[in-house]
């Protein structure tokens, strides 16, 4: 390894455009005096998305949001969700995708994943649908599906399941923003769709988000209540709880300037998935979850069958996240010393406070060898983060309904995440691979 980064290879940080263009409109915003979460920039950032998303699955409505998460609780809320219904979620996701559910006193259903894409799996929700509708006598109100790690779910069995039992799809897009199926963008199939312009998505509005509707109607009401819902009068007043949740014009000007890379930002995360592929390609034990829906294999895990048909072209991903997957036997460097100390401070991209805790394991966790590589690759200043931990296995949810089948288990202890982001350079890539073949204990 004769390279050495400078500086941490972070997983996946925004870049801004060469030419400049998000700090053009954000010298406008402050020109004009627009440094507030309306204004030019924020309708121009509306029309751009709408602009993208008519060219990849018809003409669609957006509003723009301070974060994705927001989306997501106005949706639901716009899907008629009250306290005491039930939401089915995919469980195997950030915590995003559920905590708003909880937010209007309803329940979420988390239903787990299918093997090949990790996205939910079609069978299971209807069988979770089947079973609480006998046990609640209620159909549950709205189907939440993700696109992990801008891994595309199969909008075709997920829209036809919810629309034999009359549920809405509220489909969670915010890791998948520019991932398509059938050619349609991830987003534009449910009710509402979802998008995340944090920090480390495809493209930043350094902390933002955006809801699809499907016509004016629905943009209209997401509008009223994600202003504090005032009503037509002169002076405030309110026949509904509204949020506080439009998007700063200052934020939206980096949107509009990130807007013009997209495409290029995409295709960067392919060429750097595809490196990988082709590096790791050798390396006995790695799995890495590519492209159209399914797993490049070095070698076959015993038991584990990942793939799907690599045929379908219908999935297409953004590439946002590369995931690898280590075979159990695989010894790392260091393993020894995996969960012997409490954590102290943020690690895998947390930010702000994190509760401290008095014990360094829990009842669902990576292997010791995913642990031992992520140690070992922050030794190497390479930013490594274990997968999303299933909802079902969060404390938090420990009471709510989940219908599993041990995919998305199986997948979080041996799953880890690689350096991604536009800011990765080929070289970057080369130096991660030679630190995992470094790492393994021959």
């Amino acid at each position: 390894m004769s390279y050495e980064p400078k500086n941490t290879i972070n997983l996946c940080l925004a870049h801004m455009s060469e030419e400049g263009w998000e700090r053009k409109f954000i010298d406008e915003a402050f020109d004009t005096n627009w440094v507030v979460p309306l204004g030019p920039n924020v309708d121009g950032f509306e029309k751009d998305l709408e602009e993208y998303a008519a060219e990849r699955g018809g003409k669609k409505s957006i509003v723009a949001l301070c974060s994705g998460t927001a989306a997501v609780h106005l949706a639901l809320l716009a899907a008629g969700v009250q306290p005491g219904d039930e939401v089915i979620v995919q469980t195997f996701t950030f915590c995003a995708s559920s905590h708003p559910v909880k937010y209007l006193g309803a329940t979420p259903v988390f239903v787990d994943s299918e093997p090949g894409t990790w996205n939910m799996d079609v069978i299971l929700l209807e069988e979770a649908i089947k079973d609480r509708i006998a046990k609640t006598g209620k159909t549950p109100k709205a189907i939440v599906p993700v696109s992990l790690y801008g891994m595309p779910y199969d909008c075709e069995s997920i829209i036809e399941v919810a629309n034999r039992y009359g549920i809405e799809v509220i489909e969670d897009a915010a890791e998948g923003f520019g991932s398509s199926f059938d050619g349609n963008l991830l987003g534009t199939y449910g009710r509402f769709g979802i998008l995340s312009f944090n920090g480390n998505k495809m493209i930043t509005t350094s902390g933002g988000g955006a809801l699809i509707c499907q016509n004016e109607e629905d943009k209209n009401t997401i509008m009223w209540y994600a202003t504090q819902a005032r009503d037509a009068y002169p002076y405030y007043q309110h026949t509904a709880i509204g949020y506080n949740y439009r998007l700063s014009n200052v934020c939206a000007g980096i949107g509009r300037g990130q807007m013009k890379i997209v495409d290029k930002h995409i295709a960067h995360h392919k060429h750097v998935c595809e490196l990988y592929a082709k590096l790791l390609c050798g390396v006995d034990g790695t799995d890495l979850l590519h492209a159209e829906g399914g797993l490049i294999h070095s070698t076959i895990i015993p038991g584990l069958s990942l793939h799907v048909n690599p045929a379908d072209i219908r999935y297409e991903s953004n590439f946002w996240l590369c995931t690898v997957l280590l075979d159990p036997s695989i010894r790392i460097v260091g393993q020894e010393n995996a969960y012997k100390e409490v954590v102290k401070s943020a690690i895998g991209g947390a930010a702000g406070v994190i509760k401290e805790v008095d014990s360094a394991v829990t009842d669902c966790q990576p292997n010791e060898n995913i642990e031992a590589l992520r140690m070992y690759m922050c030794s190497k200043k390479v930013e490594a983060r274990p997968l999303w931990k299933p909802m079902h296995k969060q404390p938090v949810y420990a009471d709510c309904p989940a219908y599993v089948n041990g995919v998305s288990e199986e997948i979080f202890k041996k799953g880890i995440c690689l350096p991604s982001g536009p800011c990765v350079s080929d070289e970057d890539v080369h130096y991660i691979v030679e630190c995992i073949k470094s790492a393994i204990v021959k």
